[in-house]
C-alpha cells in the first residue's frame, strides 16, 4: 500500500510547495537529531524529509496523487520487459528536438548525510568491564543561525527562473544526426529547481557547518576486536539540513601480556615448580576488573594439564553469563641444583622406584604421552 505522505507532513493533497515546505521545517525543528537524539525522533524526521523532498517533485507528486508510490522499487516499470515509461519518447525529443525532455527528475535540495567511520582501540580490561569514551568527529553539523533552511531569513526558496523549477536547462548541441538538444543540469540552482535569495552568511545556503564534536561512546562488556558500534544520527548531517547519517565506531583490542582471549574463554598460562605439581598447590590470578581467580592444582598434575574455572572468562556480549578461565600448567624443572637439593631429589627417587625407559601402550595409563603421540601420528 502506498504511504501518505501528506499525512506525514500533515497538509492538505491541494497543498502548494510553500505550505509543504513550511509543514516540513516544522517538523524538522521538532525531530532533528541535533534537537531530539531519541532513535524515534531520527525516523520521523527521515520519513518528513522524503515525504518533502517527493511532494515538492512535481513528477513524484503526480505519482502519488495517483494511487502510486515512487519509493515502490518497480513504478514506472511497464509490463513488457521493463522499460521505463516514456523513455523512447526522451530518447526521441533529445535527438529530433521534441520539446521538454527532463532527463529524469530533478535534484533534491535537502538530502541524507553520509555515514562516518572511526577506529578506537581499547585494551582487553576495557573490554571485560565495558567503559565509555569521548571521540573527536570532524563533521557536518545543523547551521544554528539558519536552523538548516539555508536562508538568512528562514524563508522558503524560490523557484529557479533560468530552469522555472525543472531543475534542468536545454541546450543545443551540433552532432552527426545534426542540432539535437541535450538536457543538463542547471548551473545556476544545481538540479535543484530551487535558489535561495538570502542565503545564510554561516552556511552559505547549504543549511549545515562544519564542526568538531566530542562524542561519548558507550563500550559494552564482552565486545571483541572488529566489532562497530552504531550511533544512529551520529554522522553528518546532509545538505539543505537533511537527516545525518550514522557514526560507526570499529573496536582494535591490543594484545594482553598474561591472557589470550579466544571467543568469551579467557586463555592464561601458569608455571608451577616440578616440586608443587607432585604436592599440589593453589595459583592465585588477578583477573581484568582486579579481581582474584584460584587455580587449583591437584597432587601429581602433569605438565600440560588444563584447569577450567567456568564462569570466571569475558562476559558474554548484551546478555547474562560468561566464558571460562582456562588456565594451562606448566611444570617448570630445576636448572640448577645446590648439593643438598641434588641429595633430596636423589633420595626421592631411590624411594619412588621409578627410572627412565621407554614407554608403551601397556604400561602408561589412557590419555598419556604415548597415547596422544599415537593418536596424532597413528600407529
Amino acid at each position: 500500500m502506498a504511504r501518505d505522505y501528506y499525512a506525514i507532513l500533515g497538509v492538505e493533497h491541494d497543498a502548494t510547495d510553500a505550505e509543504i515546505k513550511k509543514a516540513y521545517r516544522r517538523l524538522a525543528r521538532k525531530y532533528h537529531p541535533d534537537v531530539n537524539p531519541s532513535e524515534e525522533a531520527a525516523a520521523k524526521f527521515s520519513e518528513a524529509s522524503l515525504a518533502q523532498e517527493i511532494l515538492t517533485d512535481p513528477e513524484k507528486r503526480r505519482i502519488v496523487d495517483a494511487g502510486g508510490d515512487p519509493q515502490d522499487p518497480g513504478y514506472g516499470r511497464g509490463g513488457g520487459g521493463g522499460f521505463n515509461a516514456g523513455g523512447f519518447g526522451d530518447i526521441f525529443d533529445a535527438f529530433f528536438g521534441g520539446g521538454a525532455s527532463t532527463g529524469g527528475p530533478r535534484a533534491s535540495r535537502v538530502r541524507p548525510g553520509n555515514d562516518a567511520l572511526l577506529r578506537m582501540t581499547l585494551t582487553l580490561e576495557e573490554c571485560f568491564t565495558g567503559v565509555q569514551h569521548e571521540v573527536t568527529v570532524d563533521t557536518a553539523v545543523l547551521c544554528d543561525a539558519c536552523e538548516g533552511t539555508g536562508s538568512a531569513s528562514k524563508s522558503d526558496p524560490d523557484t529557479c527562473p533560468t530552469c522555472q523549477g525543472q531543475g534542468q536547462v536545454m541546450e543545443i548541441q551540433q552532432s552527426i544526426l545534426g542540432r539535437v538538444q541535450v538536457a543538463r543540469a542547471c548551473p545556476r540552482c544545481q538540479g535543484t529547481g530551487e535558489i535561495i535569495p538570502d542565503p545564510c552568511e554561516e552556511c552559505a545556503g547549504d543549511g549545515r557547518v562544519k564542526d568538531r564534536r566530542d562524542i561519548p561512546v558507550n563500550i559494552p562488556a564482552g565486545i571483541r576486536d572488529g566489532m562497530r558500534i552504531r550511533m544512529s544520527g551520529k554522522g553528518e548531517v546532509g545538505p539543505g539540513g537533511g537527516p545525518a547519517g550514522d557514526l560507526y565506531v570499529e573496536v582494535r583490542v591490543e594484545e594482553h601480556p598474561c591472557f589470550v582471549r579466544e571467543e568469551d574463554d579467557l586463555h592464561v598460562t601458569v608455571h608451577v615448580p616440578m616440586v608443587d605439581a607432585a604436592l599440589g598447590t593453589a595459583v592465585d590470578v588477578t583477573m581484568l576488573d582486579g579481581s582474584t581467580a584460584t587455580v587449583t592444582v591437584d597432587p601429581g598434575t602433569q605438565p600440560e594439564a588444563v584447569v577450567r574455572i567456568k564462569g570466571a572468562g569475558m562476559p558474554h556480549l548484551r546478555r547474562d553469563g560468561a566464558g571460562h578461565l582456562i588456565a594451562h600448567v606448566d611444570v617448570t624443572v630445576p636448572t640448577e641444583l645446590d648439593r643438598r637439593s641434588r641429595e633430596l631429589l636423589e633420595e626421592l627417587r631411590d624411594r619412588s622406584g621409578e627410572a627412565a625407559g621407554v614407554r608403551t601402550a601397556e604400561s602408561e595409563h589412557a590419555g598419556g604421552l604415548f597415547s596422544r603421540l599415537r593418536g596424532k601420528f597413528g600407529r
